[in-house]
This record gives C-alpha cells, structure tokens and sequence, in this order.
C-alpha cells in the first residue's frame, strides 16, 4: 500500500452530499481503502468541521449521524497532538487559509499523501503539498 490520501472537510462534505464529480471521485478513493489498495486519512479537526457545518445547517440530530457514518468509513482519522497544531499554525502564519484547512494539509504533508480538495484557498498550496483537485457542478 504505497498511495496515501487525506480528505478534508470540502471532500467529505462533496462525498456526502453527493456533489458530481466530487463525490464519485471521493467514493472511488473509500473503495480501494477498503480493499487495502490505499491508506485514506483526515484530521480530527476536519471531521470537527464537518460535524459542525451539517449541525448548523440540519441540526445535531444529522451531525451525529454523519458522525456515525465518518467513524465506519476505512480512514485513519489523525488526532490533533501538540505537533500538529503548532505546524498547522505556522503553515497560517504564512499562508492565507481557515485554520481548520491548514490542518489538512499538514496531513497530507507529514503522511507523503495527496490532498483531496476543491478548496479554493487550499488548491493555493501546490507548492506546499500534493493537490488533486475535485470540482462539483453547481
């Protein structure tokens, strides 16, 4: 298993809500983790966003569901330890992005993975980390 990936919220939300072409993209990758084809990854912080923004928008009843799903699908979720916070926090110190995406690139910076995204403000950092780029009609 030598290919890595780390999703952030963008993609898991695009998976979730079954945004085209990012959610087949998304769905792709969740099926050759599962058959151990690859190692899939995301931030504790970005499931934390996840869970908040479908809190807001269809309450915490959904959050936890979503939640529940997340937990089932075949991803390392990476806790946020010291290291990692003060890494994602000079990654902002020097780039203009939400606090909560820098985590995801420092992810897939310190596992050698590829970032999943069709973030804007992460699709900024290719010199910083390797991007593969969804997109979703609107």
């Amino acid at each position: 298993m030598s290919e890595a990936f780390v999703l952030d919220a963008w993609a898991l939300l695009a998976f979730l809500q079954g945004e085209q072409p990012a959610a087949t993209r998304v769905h792709r990758v969740i099926e050759a983790a599962q058959n151990h084809s690859l190692r899939l990854m995301v931030s504790i912080i970005n499931i934390g966003e996840v869970y908040y923004r479908v809190g807001r928008k269809y309450g915490q009843k959904e959050a936890d569901e979503v939640l529940s799903i997340l937990r089932l699908l075949p991803m390392d979720i990476l806790p946020a330890e010291d290291e990692i916070v003060l890494a994602a926090a000079r990654l902002k110190m020097v780039h203009i992005l939400a606090y909560a995406d820098a985590f995801a690139a420092i992810a897939a910076q310190q596992n050698d993975a590829t970032l999943l995204t069709g973030d804007p403000e992460l699709l900024k950092l290719v010199d910083v980390v390797r991007i593969e780029k969804l997109s979703r009609q609107r």
